[in-house]
């Protein structure tokens, strides 16, 4: 099979090589899946830089999510032959391949209302947005919500989801084309980073309050700017450090303002809590069937595109997600 792998650390566009490896065989409690849709997500360019917290050993292949189908099981699975699902195959053998492996205990079924495109973008991005919000931030409908990078993959779900649960959603993004996306996403007032005073902002459109909850997969500036407009206990969710800048939080103005910082690293759930994982696809694929949420796909690209697709998201060059499709056509 067609798979991409990476032989040292560096950036994606020249590290990843599509390469011609063996087939994979699923070993016992395991499933071998044709990759039908693999989402791009950010982790893929930190693990091509050797920056993630997780360092599988080379060569490996990125491609943490996946809409695949079932083509057989090893010993003690129940495999269906044909069914579609969701996966997150473990490393070395990630997603960019035309097909990986995955433990059947952790596949779930892909939800009927998305595509291929649109159900390998649901999980990841998803589920952080749901666990940030509804486990972490306890979001209540008429509460503001601020979100950074609201045209990203990331920072879309959290408008969707946001949305859902009733909160009046501010969206910051970079550049007119993205500010178009943010409004189309359904925010109810959209920031220019790059134009606007975000501080101002915010507060003038919330009669001086703040925003009661804060999205973060930014980090660095936008960090610093959401405790200046962070509402009275108001929280903060950090997701990630997109913008290359881990801030050092002070711990006296969070006092001062009593405004609380969250951290979500939403891949621990997995293990400390996976009935809760379990209950929010339920309810994601709930939101999908109602048209709550769609994940925006920003671009398909064939497997031959994957090691752009990964730098672009790297440079922040993308909108919503882009997802690689190795059988081409075949998708649905």
């Amino acid at each position: 099979m067609k798979a991409w792998r990476v032989h040292e650390n560096g950036e994606p566009r020249a590290v990843m090589r599509l390469e011609e490896v063996p087939d994979p065989e699923p070993g016992p409690g395991q499933l071998l899946l044709r990759v039908r849709a693999a989402n791009v997500n950010f982790p893929d360019a930190l693990l091509c830089r050797g920056t993630y917290q997780v360092r599988p050993p080379l060569p490996f292949t990125p491609g943490v999510e996946i809409c695949g189908e079932v083509v057989a099981g090893g010993e003690g699975t129940d495999a269906v032959p044909g069914t579609r699902v969701l996966a997150q195959p473990p490393l070395p053998g990630g997603g960019f391949a035309e097909f990986a492996l995955a433990d059947a205990h952790t596949v779930r079924p892909a939800p009927e209302a998305l595509d291929d495109a649109g159900a390998a973008a649901l999980h990841i991005g998803y589920q952080t947005g749901w666990f940030g919000l509804h486990r972490r931030a306890r979001v209540q409908p008429g509460e503001t919500l601020l979100v950074h990078a609201a045209a990203g993959g990331v920072g879309s779900a959290a408008v969707q989801l946001g949305k859902a649960a009733g909160a009046r959603v501010i969206g910051v993004v970079g550049g007119p084309e993205k500010a178009r996306t943010a409004r189309e996403l359904g925010c109810d007032l959209v920031l220019d980073r790059r134009t606007d005073d975000l501080v101002a902002a915010v507060k003038d459109a919330t009669g001086g309050r703040g925003a009661d909850v804060v999205y973060d997969p930014v980090g660095g500036d936008a960090y610093t700017k959401s405790t200046k407009c962070v509402a009275f206990e108001g929280r903060i969710v950090v997701v990630g450090f997109a913008g290359g800048t881990i801030p050092t939080p002070a711990l006296n103005h969070a006092l001062v303002k009593n405004y609380a910082i969250l951290g979500l690293h939403w891949g621990l759930y997995t293990t400390h809590d996976p009935a809760a994982v379990d209950a929010c696809h339920e309810e994601l694929t709930k939101l999908a069937a109602q048209g709550a949420i769609k994940p925006l796909i920003g671009g398909r690209v064939p497997l031959d595109g994957a090691a752009d697709a990964v730098q672009r998201v790297a440079d922040g060059d993308s909108t919503g997600r882009l997802v690689v499709l190795p059988g081409a056509g075949e998708a649905r």
